[in-house]
């Protein structure tokens, strides 16, 4: 009797195979490529770009011939062009600490990583700018780094005023930090420095300039990729 009782009570605590409840397997997250940030972070700076003033013509993505570069071009992300002066973006894609000052050679990035001096990079754009519209008007540069929110600033407290010709932001306040500029520079000069007419020729100026020929971007990507393993 008492076998055939400590039977049933063994059976009983005894689940199947099918009263098994397994904790459902956690799906692993997709990883976004990071072609696909980058197309997401200049959407979300052409978003802000069009809310600028009309006067304001905006450009992305622009391919100019550069004989100084290089690979002869150069590649620049963002331009804004107003009838007080014209704005050349660098846009940056980092995770951790920006350090770095105005006239150094190279930033770092949470200490780990070094990268070129970015307000460097951008005066070769300005140069490479300057050059192409030399004939069009005589301009006034504003240099422009502009980092995604993934990271903080530890860098030259002057980049981050106002008054500076060169202005480090973060991607969310770019369209401030330009229409902020832009009231200073009024409020210096009252009167435009660039005539509309002047504004239309530049963006066709540099329209016209732009290489879209996809093999020659191709190659220019590869030779920068090939210029940046060599130093590293």
């Amino acid at each position: 009797m008492f076998k055939a009782l400590l039977s049933l009570f063994k059976k009983s605590d005894t689940k199947s195979p099918e009263t098994v409840h397994k904790a459902p397997t956690p799906k692993p997250k997709r990883k976004v490529a990071a072609t696909r940030i980058g197309e997401l972070g200049k959407h979300k700076i052409n978003i802000q770009l069009d809310q600028l003033p009309k006067e304001c013509k905006s450009l992305s993505d622009l391919l100019l011939p550069n004989p100084k570069s290089r690979t002869g071009y150069t590649q620049i992300d963002h331009i804004v062009i107003s009838p007080y002066c014209l704005f050349v973006i660098e846009t940056k894609n980092y995770n951790g600490e920006i350090k770095g000052g105005r006239t150094d050679q190279q930033w770092s990035v949470s200490n780990r990583y070094k990268m070129y001096n970015p307000l460097k990079q951008n005066y070769g754009h300005i140069k490479a700018i300057e050059s192409l519209i030399k004939g069009v008007a005589a301009v006034k540069f504003i240099s422009m780094i502009s980092f995604t929110m993934r990271c903080r600033f530890s860098i030259d407290p002057e980049l981050r005023k106002i008054h500076s010709d060169e202005l480090v932001v973060y991607d969310v306040e770019l369209s401030e930090f330009i229409s902020r500029k832009l009231i200073s520079l009024k409020t210096v000069n009252p009167e435009p420095s660039i005539s509309t007419a002047q504004v239309q020729a530049i963006r066709d100026h540099l329209v016209q300039a732009n290489i879209v020929d996809a093999e020659i971007r191709k190659i220019h990507v590869e030779r920068i990729k090939g210029n940046n393993e060599k130093h590293q």
